[in-house]
């Protein structure tokens, strides 16, 4: 059964999700940032769900930024583009 903090969490996403539905915003916006109740870090407007690391996660990923756009652009031939 979930915790009392991830239904929480649930509930702020869905909450996030119902007001994006009713004022009508389609196109997209600019990425957020918020500390999620577990004190992760989310960010929000890369897709449908935010993209959630503890800081230590992000730190390592932000460590490697060169190595990943390096693989990016070794793989651009096999990647795809998402389209709005």
């Amino acid at each position: 059964m979930s915790s009392e903090n991830e239904l929480l969490e649930e509930l702020e996403r869905l909450r996030a999700e119902n007001e994006e539905l009713r004022t009508g915003r389609q196109a997209p916006r600019g990425l957020s940032f918020r500390v999620s109740e577990k004190g992760a870090v989310s960010v929000y407007g890369l897709g449908r769900f935010p993209v959630t690391l503890y800081q230590e996660q992000w730190e390592k990923l932000l460590a490697q930024i060169g190595d990943l756009k390096a693989f990016i652009e070794a793989n651009r031939n096999r990647l795809k583009k998402k389209t709005p």
